[in-house]
């Protein structure tokens, strides 16, 4: 029997990290338990009205975050606070599959418009790796606006 699985990320700013991560990858953020969001509901707007309800108070509100596949294919993306600083590279990173059917120079050029888009997100280029085949297809390395290393395959 498979399992599914989430990936949690550590975050200064969890609602920050999630929503640049939600446009990266077309996710979304969930509505709260038991609430029915009407069609075009902001869903952290939703998320402070609820914690609000339930008493926490406003520095508390942004310790986690969430977003999933609204396909339901992908694993959901878990993000909570802490204190310190991320301070080595990641022993485990995300490949987002942009052009994985392309190849050579159109594959290249597939994974430049994607890092340009990016990077206007907030993300930071890191390095481009050239192809090399059989075995490497190229593919370019960024952080997230937290420091946390992916790649563009």
């Amino acid at each position: 029997m498979s399992r599914h699985i989430q990936v949690t990320f550590d975050a200064h700013d969890p609602t920050a990290l999630s929503s640049f991560w939600r446009n990266v990858l077309g996710y979304v953020h969930p509505g709260p338990p038991g609430v029915d969001l009407p069609d075009g509901a902001d869903p952290l707007a939703a998320w402070d009205d609820f914690l609000a309800r339930l008493g926490v108070p406003p520095e508390q509100r942004n310790t986690r975050s969430a977003i999933e596949d609204p396909d339901g294919h992908g694993p959901r993306l878990f993000f909570q606070q802490v204190p310190e600083d991320k301070v080595t590279k990641n022993r485990v990173h995300l490949d987002v599959r942009v052009a994985p059917e392309l190849q050579g120079d159109e594959r290249m050029a597939a994974l430049e418009a994607e890092c340009d888009r990016l990077v206007a997100l907030g993300a930071s280029r890191l390095r481009r790796v050239e192809p090399a085949p059989p075995f490497e297809s190229g593919f370019i390395v960024m952080a997230d606006p937290e420091g946390n290393e992916f790649c563009l395959d």
